[in-house]
């Protein structure tokens, strides 16, 4: 007989005979790590703390960390509202993606100031295919000289790549960037005047290091900004969950085994990220 008509019958409520729901024993640590995940990335979302807890050892789906992020209530602020692209009369837009790490670098300049309000800015150069930060090099004045050095030292470590991306900075385009460039047989990709979103990758990755460093830290000296945006770039190299890159970080550090799940975020940090949170 159907549970309705027996319940019927004997009158008693359908109710009875259902399951109760009964959280997992592990869920009140994994909602303390997620918390703990979210307070110290602030501008992380929950696919991001997914990829972290997977990186601490946690075996859970991006269904139930949503499921619980939202119950706690948390959220990433608003983000800006989209700008519209300028396109050329054929409806096309011209440019060069990268297809092989080294196959196209780019570079450009932001701004920030201490905490005495003077100036200083940090060139980023970024590898568009690979998403790894190459460098941020961080001073009061940043001439052509010093981006010809910064170039250099990679050039030597990592060796040119085959093209290299620019807005049209006087530092950029200076003389004797673009010969020197010519003569190691890097070709020069300078973007259009005022479109910045030809120079995607590295607009993008600007974004990012000015929502999740430059924004909440108060740099009270120049060396300070040096230590704090560098270990930033590390994180942001081996650590960070990428969403282009299914969410593993541009250039992870050599794999851990996964470590058993705990009541603490804390505890399931690497090492450099552990000396980050007690850093910031």
């Amino acid at each position: 007989m159907s549970e309705r008509r027996v319940c019927r019958v004997l009158g008693q409520h359908r109710s009875t005979q259902r399951k109760m729901p009964c959280g997992a024993d592990d869920e009140q640590a994994l909602t303390e790590d997620i918390i703990a995940l979210a307070k110290q990335y602030g501008r992380y979302g929950y696919r991001r703390v997914t990829a972290l807890l997977h990186a601490a050892g946690w075996s859970v789906n991006h269904k139930r960390v949503e499921r619980i992020w939202r119950r706690e209530g948390l959220k990433v602020p608003q983000k800006q509202p989209k700008r519209g692209r300028l396109w050329l009369n054929d409806g096309s837009c011209i440019r060069l993606r990268p297809e092989y790490p080294g196959h196209v670098w780019a570079y450009d300049f932001v701004e920030e100031r201490t905490h005495d309000g003077r100036k200083f800015r940090i060139l980023t150069i970024i590898d568009e295919a690979s998403r790894e930060c190459l460098a941020l090099v961080v001073a009061r004045r940043l001439r052509h000289e010093d981006v010809l050095t910064a170039l250099a030292e990679l050039f030597i470590e990592r060796g040119p790549p085959a093209h290299i991306r620019s807005d049209n900075g006087s530092e950029f385009i200076a003389t004797a960037v673009r010969e020197w460039l010519a003569k190691i047989g890097v070709k020069t990709l300078y973007i259009a005047p005022g479109s910045p979103w030809e120079n995607g990758y590295n607009e993008r990755f600007n974004g990012s290091l000015r929502d999740e460093l430059l924004n909440s830290e108060i740099f009270y000296s120049l060396a300070e900004a040096k230590v704090l945006i560098e270990a930033w770039r590390r994180h942001y190299n081996t650590v960070r969950p990428h969403s282009s890159l299914g969410y593993r970080p541009p250039a992870p550090e050599a794999a851990t085994p996964p470590l058993p799940a705990s009541g603490s975020a804390s505890l399931h940090l690497r090492p450099a990220m552990a000396a980050e949170t007690t850093m910031h």
